[in-house]
């Protein structure tokens, strides 16, 4: 429980470093693009960042992950990285998802919460994750930059994987 604590204290201060950068690039209330985002920023992050585009092919939104860190593919168990919502996730994880995704995109605005891994036979482990809306145009949320802090995973040497590693 201790480590769970300084875990989320740590997802906590990882989350407000990269808000800060992400708010930092906005320009008279218009939202940063993919573009100005510059992953040198951030490096010690990027094991559990990615990239999601929105699209915008259907009657309503879909998302692909354009980019998933390596932190990730312990979390899922394979890479994600190219797969649709549908193909990640399925029944509730699949609506909590498209849910949370569906308004950082209405809204464009940020989104933070926690996901308990238990739909994928891992309760003992949980993301406090981040998602924040990118705009080519400034306007129009078509990407948006996820950060997840893995609480809870365990592997040979330690007993809570961060999602933080030094650069």
């Amino acid at each position: 429980m201790v480590a769970q604590l300084g875990a989320s204290a740590i997802a906590a201060r990882a989350h407000e470093e990269l808000f800060s950068y992400w708010a930092a690039l906005r320009r008279c209330g218009r939202l940063p693009a993919r573009g100005d985002i510059s992953p040198e920023a951030f490096k010690r992050l990027l094991p559990t960042v990615s990239l999601i585009d929105v699209l915008r092919d259907g009657p309503g939104l879909d998302y692909r992950l354009r980019l998933a860190g390596t932190g990730l593919f312990p979390v899922y168990g394979r890479e994600i990285t190219g797969l649709t919502l549908g193909e990640v996730y399925s029944g509730g994880a699949r609506d909590y998802w498209r849910t949370e995704l569906d308004a950082v995109v209405q809204d464009r605005r940020p989104r933070v919460g926690s996901h308990n891994l238990a739909w994928r036979g891992a309760a003992h482990v949980s993301t406090l994750w981040l998602r924040l809306p990118l705009a080519s145009d400034g306007v129009n949320v078509d990407m948006i930059l996820g950060y997840d802090a893995v609480i809870g995973l365990h592997s040979e040497r330690r007993t809570t994987f961060s999602g933080i590693r030094a650069a």
